[in-house]
């Protein structure tokens, strides 16, 4: 494994683990979130499934540019 495979397999674990914790916490922030506003608490859950890809999508369109160079 050389160093930018190593890199972005470091790179996606963390990811994975940070909106993995994310979506365990999710469902109980969702339903606290209902609680004052369930169109509140749908924007924030379409806002987290958003966030996980746009996190990827920036992250492969920054390593594109890097190959590039």
């Amino acid at each position: 494994m050389d160093r930018d495979t190593r890199n972005s397999a470091i790179a996606a674990l963390l990811i994975i683990l940070l909106f993995g914790t994310a979506a365990f916490y999710l469902p109980a922030v969702m339903l606290a979130l209902g609680k004052l506003s369930t169109v509140l608490a749908g924007i924030f859950g379409v806002v987290f499934v958003l966030a996980f890809f746009t996190v990827f999508w920036l992250r492969a369109r920054s390593q594109r540019k890097n190959k590039g160079k």
